[in-house]
């Protein structure tokens, strides 16, 4: 009977310990659908799949994200959803790549970015304390860019990141910057998607890399 009683008593307390499943959205473009690589190997997945190795079980992501999407083309998205406020547990953003790759004006970037910020803190229950923004990468070095001879990509960059930095410290949201980690491994083939333009799943796993204890950290606190 003792071993019986402390058998219930052990499974009760690990119910009562067991993790609930966090959930997670990212908002973005290509880069956080991991264009031309597979689900696993995009940067949320394997973000989601960390905080799982490390006890915090996450739900499948769901993403809101297309390929040369812009600001503008993702805040108009999100209008077009259903989503309630505090819908989610985790919410991240990096966009603004296309805004400068197809040299749309910075005054309206800046203005639709932070509308973009403001609802990825009104979607998550745990409002700012959820969020997290990834600044824009760095692809000049890319062969993609080299045989196109875009000029003034990293200083352009630069402007953007900048402005992105100060609107996360304006909200207090994590800012995760990736300009100079990718960089230099936009030169690597071998961290390159077969576009030669967007990053393989080992790049993405090098961004990961550079701020997931973070977000743990993050997840620790909800």
């Amino acid at each position: 009977m003792k071993i019986i009683i402390a058998l219930f008593l052990l499974t009760t307390m690990s119910s009562t310990f067991a993790q609930d499943s966090l959930s997670y959205l990212a908002l973005g473009d290509s880069y956080s659908i991991g264009e031309k690589v597979s689900e696993a190997e995009s940067w949320p997945f394997q973000l989601a799949s960390f905080l799982d190795q490390q006890g915090y079980p996450v739900d499948k992501p769901e993403i809101i994200a297309v390929t040369g999407w812009r600001t503008d083309e993702l805040r108009d998205s999100i209008a077009s959803q259903d989503y309630k406020e505090e819908s989610f547990d985790l919410v991240s953003l990096l966009i603004g790549v296309n805004n400068q790759y197809q040299k749309k004006p910075f005054k309206k970037f800046k203005s639709e970015f932070e509308d973009l910020l403001k609802t990825a803190i009104a979607l998550s229950s745990q409002q700012n304390k959820g969020v997290f923004v990834v600044g824009i990468p760095d692809y000049s070095l890319s062969k993609f860019a080299q045989d196109e001879k875009l000029k003034k990509i990293s200083s352009r960059l630069k402007r953007y990141n900048k402005y992105i930095q100060k609107m996360s410290q304006r909200y207090n949201v994590a800012y995760y910057p990736l300009q100079q980690l990718s960089k230099p491994l936009h030169k690597h083939e071998h961290m390159l998607a077969e576009d030669l333009l967007h990053p393989s799943g080992l790049q993405y796993k090098a961004w990961v890399d550079s701020f997931k204890d973070e977000v743990l950290s993050k997840v620790k606190t909800f």
